[in-house]
């Protein structure tokens, strides 16, 4: 094995980390390890190791704020043993929801096991990318830190024995760019759903997007071109809550990447053209219990119960509303077998593949938020043992007013969704209120 470098257990080969099974002599992709029965955890010398002899000349250091916009800081690798010491700062005072200026000093830690080569950038002068988890100054963590919400969540959901897996649908469009390179809201094609080149002018971009997931160690199940024109979307498989998390922040960042790269604007928001179909978030949710249990049913009504107040955070801008009720977005709480009018489907599927599809979540939520409320109605659910509604067979996009009347309705607006979740004691549960404050006040 002379054509890579080694450190420790890693093999850093063709701008891809590898974990070397000496056994079997068999390589598998290094942030793929965990699907292949591997529980390796890297240690902060590895990786400083890594960054010198790889010649790594940057590190990003990535968070979000509570409403999911990605921030980072670069760091040389100079700064690499301080920031796993002791952390680096950042001015809290000035990321929405974090704080104000009397209490605005904050602390990030790099994950190592979120290491990653960002392949776009150049053969010599790499960067490399890490999540980061927030605390005070005193060590205490960060209670608005959103990835640490999550990993509460997760923890919570382990200690009733149920284990929780998330796969992420996102919509996006590709808008052309004026003469001064500002995104337009000209479509970069006219093709409609699952359309093919040359009609589909997206294919190749969306190609060169799951090329560079894979480069990053994140695989995609497969793409295509959506119902709006120049509209577009990638599914991911199916991984833990915080990978899913994470891989849903990194792919939009890595779609907007390619998109600039194409000349073209790569557009996450929920409805942005009026009269065309909305961009929607579909998160897949399948669990395993300790036993055998099938608790797919009672986590469905978990979710359903709790869907009002959750909806803030699932959909939280003004636009995220003209979405629903309409070009198979939700606009009601019901349930169905594959039935893509419904608010939660379960898909034909059988076996490990067998989930349910929440329809009503735009790319505007923040992922670590949705996933972790999702998490915590479904244990609600799983726990009381409860069922839901009588399973709804008809077409709720064609039916008259007198047969909607009879379903209890998504909220119509963001300010009926803001008093929903004002007044959850579910959502005061299991939110911070300083969250909750922050997304009422919008």
């Amino acid at each position: 094995m002379s054509n890579g470098v080694h450190f420790g257990n890693l093999l850093y080969r063709n701008e891809l980390f590898y974990f070397y099974n000496k056994d079997y002599r068999d390589k598998v992709p290094f942030l793929d390890c965990k699907k292949a029965g591997s529980s390796m955890k890297y240690s902060r010398q590895e990786v400083i190791e890594y960054v010198r002899e790889e010649e790594i000349k940057f590190i990003q250091l990535v968070f979000c704020d509570v409403f999911g916009r990605q921030k980072n800081i670069s760091i040389t690798p100079n700064e690499l043993p301080r920031a796993f010491e002791y952390g680096i700062a950042v001015d809290a005072s000035a990321i929405a929801g974090f704080g104000d200026e009397a209490r605005s000093d904050l602390l990030r830690h790099p994950d190592t096991e979120t290491l990653m080569l960002l392949p776009w950038r150049p053969e010599h002068g790499k960067i490399v990318r890490m999540f980061t988890h927030i605390s005070y100054p005193d060590g205490r963590e960060f209670e608005n830190d959103t990835r640490w919400l999550l990993k509460r969540a997760v923890e919570y959901a382990e200690q009733a024995g149920l284990s929780f897996y998330f796969g992420a649908e996102q919509e996006f469009y590709l808008f052309k760019l004026d003469e001064s390179g500002e995104p337009t809201r000209i479509p970069y094609d006219k093709a409609g759903y699952m359309d093919t080149a040359p009609d589909d002018k997206g294919e190749n971009i969306r190609r060169e997007i799951c090329l560079t997931l894979e480069q990053m160690g994140i695989y995609p199940e497969g793409s295509h071109h959506e119902e709006g024109p120049g509209q577009n979307e990638i599914d991911f498989r199916y991984s833990d809550p915080i990978t899913a998390a994470d891989n849903a922040m990194t792919f939009q960042t890595i779609v907007k990447t390619i998109a600039r790269r194409n000349g073209l604007c790569a557009d996450f928001s929920p409805k942005p053209l009026a009269d065309k179909a909305g961009s929607g978030f579909h998160v897949n949710i399948s669990v395993k219990a300790d036993g055998s249990c099938d608790d797919l049913y009672h986590m469905i009504a978990g979710i359903l119960e709790h869907i009002k107040s959750m909806t803030l955070f699932f959909n939280p801008c003004e636009d995220s509303y003209e979405r629903f009720g309409k070009e198979k977005a939700p606009g009601y709480i019901s349930w169905s077998s594959e039935n893509r009018s419904q608010l939660v489907r379960v898909p034909a599927a059988v076996g490990e593949y067998r989930r349910a599809e929440l329809r009503s979540p735009d790319p505007t939520a923040n992922p670590y938020l949705a996933f972790a409320l999702l998490i915590y109605a479904a244990v609600y659910g799983i726990e009381n043992k409860l069922l839901p509604q009588k399973e709804t067979n008809i077409n709720l996009y064609k039916v008259s007013e007198e047969i909607l009347s009879k379903f209890e309705a998504l909220p119509k607006n963001l300010k009926e969704a803001q008093k929903f979740a004002a007044e959850s004691e579910f959502i005061k549960k299991h939110m911070p209120y300083s969250i909750l404050e922050a997304y009422c006040s919008r």
